[in-house]
């Protein structure tokens, strides 16, 4: 029986997103392995183990953090992915996420709450080089649109801040913020600190300032006041892929010379965005009632009715804040709903189909492609399957 390959996870087990990746490995494992595997539970920041400088293996997947764990990583000439990107130049084959794609939905997500004043919170920059670009790609989306963008990077000094002087600082940028205004944390923890700030100084959420995070961690998120809703960037994925990419190098197989990227799997809302942000009560209570029963059947005829408003003047209106037609937003919270069933459950596309509110699964997958580009089918696939 040939010897399996021996392969070190240099991956931190302390947080939510570290686990996350390992359960990716675990799957391709399941499918493709076995592997003998080498790991220690360590955080992000832990020194390389000293075990690493004589151990005989043969690949290496890591989130190197720092120049001490390149070097270490790189000094084994062994086959070696990164999952991480935080050291420049490091010039080994990395596998991560596509910040354009997360920045986008967590920008798209604050729009379709009607938020026309944004604001980003994110890390002191040079801090990481990923912040920064949601940072810049944020502010980049704002400018096209016409919008102002409000950025928080943290406190300019050599020492690094308490947690309580984070606290202290972002309250006050808050304070600061015009008002409705929609925000997106760089990560979940930061959009945690945000939402804690809000508290301190006051301010309603999600009326007055809505919040989205990145990664999706689900404990951090329900720990939020109240549940912080975040874009689900689909780590597990990551991981497969990047045990998948260190067995080809494992093979002979030459790595490529850019980076893999992930795109995310969508939005997870929660009640920090749960709001539509207009002075005008009738079409918040319209689009409210959209998003209560558009997965019902819901028939522009029936909204028009519920609601009292004319129906010319609520398209004008819903046209004028959200950009699309009462018709276009029942179906737009239809394909969101279908998506999440695709992804999350086992449910047949017909059922789905029902629950979204489609009599006719044959017109819902046509629907469903003309929206998504794919067929219910194919996204489920494209965003569950491996490999």
């Amino acid at each position: 029986m040939p010897r399996p390959p021996h392969v070190a996870l240099l991956i931190e087990t302390s947080r939510a997103y570290g686990r996350s990746i390992l359960q990716g490995v675990v799957r391709y494992l399941h499918e493709h392995g076995p592997w003998s595997v080498y790991i220690q539970p360590h955080g992000l920041e832990s020194p390389p183990p000293r075990w690493l400088k004589s151990w005989r293996g043969d690949g290496i997947l890591a989130r190197i953090n720092d120049r001490q764990m390149a070097r270490a990583v790189q000094q084994t000439r062994l086959p070696a992915v990164d999952l991480r990107f935080t050291v420049p130049d490091l010039r080994l084959p990395a596998v991560g996420i596509d910040n354009r794609a997360v920045v986008r939905l967590a920008y798209q997500h604050l729009s379709d709450c009607g938020f026309r004043q944004l604001a980003f919170c994110g890390l002191p920059r040079g801090q990481s080089v990923w912040m920064d670009l949601r940072s810049d790609l944020f502010r980049d989306l704002a400018r096209a649109d016409g919008r102002p963008c409000h950025v928080f990077e943290g406190p300019e000094r050599k020492s690094a801040a308490t947690w309580e002087e984070e606290q202290e600082a972002i309250a006050a940028w808050v304070t600061r913020l015009p008002r409705p205004v929609g925000v997106m944390a760089c990560n979940d923890d930061r959009g945690q600190q945000v939402l804690d700030a809000c508290r301190r100084v006051g301010a309603l959420v999600p009326e007055e300032v809505a919040v989205i995070g990145v990664d999706n961690d689900e404990i951090l998120c329900s720990l939020s006041s109240p549940p912080l809703t975040s874009v689900d960037i689909n780590t597990v994925q990551v991981g497969f892929e990047a045990a998948a990419l260190l067995d080809r190098l494992m093979a002979g197989e030459r790595p490529a010379a850019e980076p893999t990227l992930l795109p995310p799997r969508g939005v997870v809302p929660r009640e920090s965005t749960d709001v539509l942000a207009t002075d005008d009560r009738e079409l918040a209570a319209a689009v409210r009632y959209i998003r209560d029963h558009a997965c019902g059947g819901l028939r522009v005829k029936e909204l028009v009715r519920k609601t009292g408003v004319p129906r010319r003047s609520l398209e004008r209106r819903m046209e004028k804040l959200l950009g699309r037609s009462p018709k276009e937003e029942i179906t737009r919270v239809q394909i969101e709903r279908a998506k999440r069933l695709l992804t999350e459950t086992d449910l047949s596309a017909a059922t789905v189909a029902e629950k979204c509110g489609y009599s006719q699964p044959k017109y819902f997958s046509h629907v469903f492609h003309s929206k998504v580009g794919l067929t219910p089918g194919a996204y489920r696939r494209n965003a569950t399957q491996p490999g």
